[in-house]
């Protein structure tokens, strides 16, 4: 279902200046600055209303984390919940244009959790493994850098995984049923935790830079 848009959204989102980074491109090169420490930095593309990245960042307090969101209402929601976590920023960008805000090998993992599918061949540009998209993941990762990808979709599952194969990315980890696996300790999306509650399996891929 979609969400709604919250009434005056533009003007509220002003209030959670310092947990929204609002002007994220006069940061590049600088993020590290901006957190106060040279830890590493986590970035999650398409954070909804943040439960995921929210608990990595409560449950890792040496790690940098970035949340980033295109809805003007969901990164609100999720600014609502983010107070007072001092390793955690969100930013309300579009991931196509993350080459922007962040420099090259400035990011040491990416995560993609639940991203749209983008189900039509027609639309599968749009999808967040599309190539143009891993071009710029490329550029802003760390030599080595990791991504790690969650779905439900098996189809966008299967795209993604042969993205990561046609643009040379190593593949270290990979599950077809990842809460019936060996990894222990998951951290769930708010849509992972829906689609367990109907029976829906999770794949899971961690990928690398060749």
């Amino acid at each position: 279902m979609r969400l709604r848009k919250v009434k005056d959204v533009e003007e509220k989102i002003l209030n959670y200046e310092g947990i929204i980074i609002l002007n994220p491109t006069q940061y590049r090169g600088k993020w590290r600055e901006l957190f106060k420490n040279n830890n590493p930095i986590y970035l999650e593309i398409g954070m909804g209303k943040g439960k995921f990245i929210r608990e990595n960042a409560l449950r890792n307090p040496s790690i940098n984390y970035i949340g980033c969101e295109i809805n003007q209402s969901i990164i609100y929601k999720a600014a609502k919940e983010t107070v007072n976590i001092p390793n955690l920023l969100l930013l309300n960008y579009d991931a196509f244009k993350l080459e922007e805000c962040f420099a090259n090998g400035e990011i040491d993992k990416i995560f993609l959790t639940f991203s749209d599918p983008w189900p039509k061949s027609r639309h599968e540009k749009r999808r967040l493994t599309a190539d143009a998209f891993l071009n710029v993941y490329k550029n802003i990762l760390v030599k080595d850098g990791i991504i790690e990808f969650k779905t439900d979709n098996r189809n966008l599952f299967e795209f993604s995984v042969m993205k990561f194969n046609e643009m040379r990315y190593d593949i270290l980890e990979l599950s077809l049923d990842l809460h019936n696996s060996e990894y222990e300790n998951i951290i769930t999306t708010e849509y992972e935790e829906k689609f367990m509650a109907k029976g829906q399996v999770i794949y899971f891929i961690k990928v690398r830079i060749k």
